[in-house]
């Protein structure tokens, strides 16, 4: 949205938006009532609450607080308040039914479209460069997201379909990179639809390290599990341990054995897992206690963002790992294009200056911190999106941060500075990693 005329703005904006929803469309329309209304986890809401909830907060934040309108339905607010009624509430809530979330949620885009036409977008920060706009263009992608999730773990037939990813390019690359010690400038000042998490940019000056080139494989998480390192307390924390014993974790989510042969079952299908595809669906307990049993460990957050943003030709932090330009088919698996990660060693036109592939897309990368505020953040424009979710001094964090987006994150919800963060325990998310190291001196 840099350098746009307000016309190409509002046209890119529209564009954003008419997105995401044919997007909830394709995620809503392939299943019916019944399926729409169920809780097919209690990790998840039903589809039908996500389908409502996207409109409710289309009209909260650009109808009635931008456009000054009266609330079309008042009544139904507290339903799709995500703070105020936990994941596994929602099927007891008198929700909307898919007919009439369906059209609360298309009137509530037509009004937007309407609003957009008009509103003048170079005036106070809720609408600079259509930043409101994007909040939501945003906010329904990432619910996209949550709804393929929910469809991952659905069980029946497939409705979902998309072609494979390409192979990776021949040719065998480094097993790791090594980044220079040195300082670079982490989070934004200057990205239009940034969220509070992202900002403010600042100096961070970091010892040198080594990164994986590519994310963890599937391969390489096999001889893991095939060496007993779900066996092997010494690889696991204390807390990762007894998380281990407590859920009975013995391979990533969705993962069995037969016949000596590794399956998975991905949107309904049962199949080989792909040897070169990075490693899904794993916690971050999982991932630290692959690391520790490599001789490695998992980045920091900074040590990710330097790798994938910094250009030490010209010392300036990009906005992807290959350039300032939005991410195009050739750069990264975004956007749902694809059902499943591309083989490690993809898209070598999205690789950052240092070498390092596959930053953005393909799967969510678990670092090793705590979610917290960059120094001198401030919550905007409400601090439910990233506050109360950070790490308190003194008391124990919760949450990790993951970076990079997945096949299942937009272009538009997905750059080199958005952060991601969960509970370590989770893995029904799309998420990976790649491992890191010290390195001798330091420099």
């Amino acid at each position: 949205m840099i350098g746009l005329t307000d016309e190409q703005l509002r046209e890119a904006i529209a564009g954003e938006l008419l997105a995401a929803r044919d997007r909830t469309s394709g995620l809503t329309d392939c299943v019916d009532d019944g399926e729409l209304t169920a809780q097919h986890s209690r990790l998840m809401s039903p589809l039908v609450w996500d389908l409502a909830h996207i409109g409710n907060q289309e009209e909260l934040w650009l109808l009635r607080n931008v456009g000054g309108r009266d609330p079309m339905h008042p009544e139904i607010d507290p339903l799709y308040d995500a703070f105020e009624h936990p994941r596994s509430e929602r099927p007891t809530l008198p929700l909307l039914p898919p007919a009439e979330a369906r059209s609360y949620a298309a009137e509530v885009r037509g009004r937007v479209l309407d609003l957009l036409s008009g509103v003048e977008l170079a005036g106070p920060p809720l609408l600079r460069a259509g930043f409101a706009f994007g909040l939501i263009a945003q906010h329904e992608q990432q619910h996209d997201e949550t709804m393929l999730i929910t469809h991952q773990l659905r069980k029946g037939a497939a409705v979902l379909a998309a072609p494979a990813p390409e192979p990776a390019p021949p040719g065998r690359l480094p097993a790791e990179v090594v980044i220079p010690a040195g300082p670079f400038t982490m989070g934004t000042d200057t990205e239009p639809w940034a969220l509070d998490n992202e900002r403010p940019a600042h100096r961070i000056d970091l010892p040198a390290f080594a990164i994986d080139t590519v994310p963890v494989s599937n391969a390489a998480y096999q001889r893991f599990i095939e060496d007993g390192g779900y066996q092997e307390p010494s690889w696991w924390s204390p807390q990762g341990w007894q998380h281990r014993l407590t859920v009975g974790l013995t391979a990533p989510l969705y993962w069995t054995r037969e016949d000596g042969v590794w399956l998975r079952r991905r949107f309904g299908r049962v199949e080989p897992v792909p040897a070169e595809e990075p490693v899904l669906h794993v916690t971050w307990y999982e991932a630290e206690a692959y690391a520790r049993w490599a001789g490695r460990r998992l980045p920091t957050e900074a040590e990710w963002e330097k790798a994938a943003r910094h250009d030490p030709a010209t010392g300036r932090s990009r906005r992807f790992p290959w350039g300032d330009q939005a991410p195009g088919p050739q750069h990264a698996n975004l956007g749902q294009r694809h059902l499943q990660p591309a083989p490690v060693g993809s898209y070598p036109d999205g690789e950052s200056p240092y070498g390092v592939r596959q930053l953005i897309g393909d799967v969510w990368e678990w670092t090793a911190s705590d979610f917290a505020p960059y120094p001198g953040f401030k919550a905007w424009p409400y601090r439910e999106y990233s506050e109360v979710f950070f790490a308190r001094p003194g008391e124990p964090a919760e949450y990790k941060v993951l970076r990079g987006g997945s096949f299942a994150v937009a272009p538009v919800a997905c750059r080199g500075t958005f952060r991601n963060w969960d509970y370590p325990i989770r893995r029904q998310i799309f998420a990976g990693f790649r491992t890191a190291r010290d390195l001798p001196d330091g420099s």
